[in-house]
């Protein structure tokens, strides 16, 4: 993985888009890092959580505008189908996804954001989908996500406009969950990451499958995915030792994954 530092710490793994020369934009051979990288972390049965970053002063500033320039509409489209597969795998980890969004979040980048679960942002941070300033549309998920987070309008507002808006202003619309000065944002990020590490990983992963599915379907159907994941979550020991301690008032809580 030349393009995907990979780090581990307890039980999060830390992801770092590291291409800084090219403020970490989005080639074929990064999104191939970035898949054997959510493999590799899938895999893993003492990672819990992940937080995905950028190296130097971007998250991702888009894809990888040389690259794309001789496509055609072929190879767009293939191109389109490799990122956008990457990302829906980033999506349905069962684990969840912090972005530590350091720096630009632009085209690709904000769609890479918007793939993970949670998104917190630098001051430094800056937003957008400028796309159709380009001549094409977003290709990673942008009309899909942004609308499902923002609405519709501003969705429209920002993909038809191509603004790049800043991090209060993606606060604001609720794009990202919190903003902090750029020298907390990992501390901020790894400790959110631990907090959710300290719950059941099956709770967890359920709770967060439910969310997603529900997302895309109606309440009926999303009601009956909780309450399967109820079902599931009831009959693990982990259930059995987070009401123990609740009931014993104690405070440690031993969670096994089981």
């Amino acid at each position: 993985m030349s393009f995907v530092n990979f780090e581990q710490q307890g039980a999060v793994a830390i992801l770092t888009i590291n291409r800084p020369e090219a403020l970490n934009a989005l080639n074929s051979q990064v999104l191939s890092d970035l898949d054997e990288a959510i493999t590799k972390v899938e895999a893993s049965d003492d990672i819990h959580a992940v937080v995905l970053t950028g190296a130097g002063r971007s998250f991702v500033a888009g894809a990888d505008i040389g690259e794309m320039k001789g496509f055609s509409a072929v190879d767009g489209k293939k191109f389109g189908v490799h990122g956008g597969g990457v990302f829906l795998r980033l999506e349905n980890l069962s684990k969840p996804v912090i972005a530590a969004v350091n720096g630009f979040a632009l085209g690709g980048g904000c769609e890479l954001s918007m793939a993970c679960d949670i998104r917190i942002a630098s001051e430094k941070a800056k937003f957008g989908q400028p796309e159709v300033g380009l001549g094409i549309t977003p290709g990673f998920g942008g009309t899909q996500r942004l609308p499902r987070i923002v609405g519709i309008s501003k969705a429209m507002e920002l993909i038809l406009t191509a603004k790049v808006i800043n991090a209060a202003e993606a606060e604001r619309i609720g794009l990202v969950s919190a903003v902090y000065p750029p020298e907390e944002l990992m501390g901020k990020a790894m400790e959110l990451a631990n907090a959710i590490c300290a719950n059941a990983p099956i709770a967890v992963a359920e709770s967060k499958r439910c969310i997603r599915m529900g997302m895309q379907t109606d309440i009926a159907t999303g009601s009956a995915f909780e309450a399967e994941a109820f079902g599931v979550t009831c009959g693990t020991e982990d259930k059995n030792e987070g009401m123990g301690a609740f009931l014993e008032k104690r405070a440690e809580k031993h969670f096994q994954n089981k």
